[in-house]
């Protein structure tokens, strides 16, 4: 993501022999966290030491947390008491709204990336080395930090030299680069990896939704398959190019993957030093001076009467609640006022699919995953050609799929949408592509359309179809040559084909008088073949008509030139 860094300060041997250490340990004891490769000549390629990559770091290079986890697998409690669960500084509860993200940003790249296979528990790995999950999860209810997160000045004592890139715009260092936020990416990087994860519109490094998420497309780029262990080599040499930076977050993957469970927002555990200090020196947390509110501390709960003071709600993380509600979970999901999805092809939709989330008490959910998806046989596809996303709904519950555009294709299909990770009933709408209308044909021009017998017209047919005024590209049309109606007729009663008169010729040359399959061009314009007039005289009828029921009727006179007499 930046300049590689030009040095950078290592830690001591001990630092690399305790993550062997601990690497072997949890090999060992048959951890399914270790991705191994799926070709043996793959497999070589990730026993050996990985080379790192030439391409620009997503940190920088910055400092990260050297701590590993303990040798011994988590034990996760059931589902149940993990919600309720009171333990905070623990090595393995990730707080809520972290492990939110890092989940969320799974599911988005397993729609929009399936190849890469991007477990959660990678993100969880690297956000624990690079920001303690967001400084023990210390973020507000949308997920931004309560204080920024920010790595040294890369100013080349000791960093990589990064001049200035953003204005100070996320780093407020208007001279070097520093990283910032939970995921810990410099300026120049987000500039161009950022992602809006939580659905407000803004890409923000120091909201863990959307750092989360810009991570999540980070490591799958190039084409990477992290299920492959040479490309989750790459992946996480991409954003710090370190071989102790590689083993480190190797080894917290493994651990998550063995288990891990939330905990509330604020009680997560801090390793105790960074890759730029020594042993034994203090640990230095990357991130601005305190808030003036710091979060406090959990403080013993006196036996009371259950009916007194009410249990505080688990989020937004205050930090240190002894007793946190269970997170809600999301148990409605319905339409939310959809209008009839109707387009014609190639046109937009009226109405956009829209659902809504709840929880038990009725009360709307928001940053809830819902994933949109077209089905039926149809080119109608979302904003940007996509035929699956996924939106986080807002602070209404309600989550909006992306514009549709319809394709050429007419018919009826599906718009379905499901809540990501739950087993709420999906909800459907039924979207409908109708063929190009006209409501109105003109012609373009005055001229006139005569011809002598057995000749041919000067001038051809040309004509305008319009919808509602607008020109109407594309419409299907048909023109004949048809018997003038008698007297009294009924103007509704379909037309006879003439069967002498003006006529079309077809790719052989033979006589015509109706046509089909004719299409209006991008200006709603319609130019007809030549026309030629056989041996009779008289006043001819031209019939036009398009889908939608608009119709023109042009006369056609075939007669014999006037010849002047002269005196003798």
């Amino acid at each position: 993501m930046a300049p590689h860094m030009g040095r950078r300060l290592r830690k001591g041997a001990g630092t690399t022999a305790v993550a062997a250490v601990a690497v072997a340990a949890l090999s060992a004891s048959q951890a399914p966290g270790i991705v191994h490769a799926s070709s043996p000549g793959d497999q070589s390629a990730s026993d050996a030491t990985p080379t790192p990559t030439p391409s620009n770091p997503a940190s920088g290079n910055s400092p990260y947390y050297t701590d590993l986890p303990p040798l011994v697998s988590p034990t996760p409690p059931n589902p149940t008491a993990s919600a309720t669960n009171p333990v905070g500084g623990d090595q393995q509860g990730i707080p809520a709204t972290v492990l939110d993200a890092y989940k969320r940003a799974e599911a988005a790249l397993a729609t929009d990336r399936p190849g890469c296979h991007l477990p959660w528990q990678l993100l969880g790995a690297i956000g624990k080395v690079e920001s303690g999950h967001a400084n023990g999860g210390r973020v507000d209810a949308n997920g931004t930090t309560l204080t920024p997160i920010l790595g040294p000045v890369l100013n080349g004592a000791g960093f990589a030299n990064i001049p200035d890139t953003d204005n100070g715009k996320y780093d407020g260092d208007k001279v070097h680069d520093r990283a910032v936020g939970p995921m810990q990416f410099i300026p120049s990087t987000w500039a161009t990896s950022g992602k809006d994860g939580n659905g407000d519109g803004i890409k923000d490094p120091n909201n863990v939704y959307d750092a989360a998420l810009a991570a999540g497309f980070y490591l799958c780029a190039d084409g990477r398959d992290l299920a492959v262990k040479a490309d989750l080599d790459k992946a996480i040499l991409s954003y710090n190019q370190s071989q102790e930076y590689l083993t480190t977050v190797m080894t917290w993957f493994d651990f998550y993957r063995r288990g891990g469970y939330q905990v509330p927002d604020g009680t997560g555990s801090l390793p105790g030093r960074r890759s730029d200090q020594s042993a034994g020196t203090p640990p230095v947390t990357p991130k601005a001076p305190p808030s003036t509110k710091p979060t406090p501390k959990p403080t013993p709960t006196p036996p009371a009467p259950p009916v007194k003071s009410p249990v505080p709600p688990a989020k937004p993380g205050g930090g240190g609640t002894p007793n946190p509600t269970p997170v809600p979970r999301p148990t409605t999901f319905e339409d939310a006022g959809t209008k009839e999805l109707t387009a014609f092809a190639g046109g937009a939709f009226g109405g956009q699919p829209t659902a809504r989330v709840k929880d038990a008490s009725g009360k709307a959910m928001a940053k809830v995953p819902v994933k949109f998806e077209i089905v039926g046989d149809t080119d109608t596809r979302f904003t940007g050609g996509a035929t699956t996303v996924t939106v986080a709904t807002s602070a209404d519950g309600t989550a909006a799929a992306p514009a549709l555009t319809a394709g050429e294709k007419t018919g009826t299909f599906t718009v379905r949408a499901t809540v990501v990770d739950a087993t709420l009933s999906a909800v459907e709408w039924k979207a409908t592509v109708v063929a190009r209308q006209a409501d109105k044909l003109a012609r373009s021009d005055t001229k006139e359309l005569t011809a002598a017998p057995n000749g041919e017209f000067a001038n051809q047919v040309c004509v305008k179809a319009t919808f509602k005024g607008a020109a109407a590209s594309g419409v299907a049309a048909s023109a004949a040559m048809i018997v003038t109606p008698a007297a009294g007729a009924d103007p509704k009663a379909e037309p006879k084909v003439n069967d002498k008169g003006p006529y079309f010729k077809d790719a052989k040359g033979n006589p015509v008088r109706e046509l089909k399959d004719l299409k209006t061009d991008a200006n709603g314009e319609l130019v007809l073949p030549k026309m030629y007039a056989d041996g009779q005289t008289g006043t001819f009828l031209l019939r036009l008509t398009t889908d939608g029921g608009a119709t023109l009727t042009v006369q056609l006179k075939v007669a014999t030139a006037l010849k002047v007499a002269t005196a003798s």
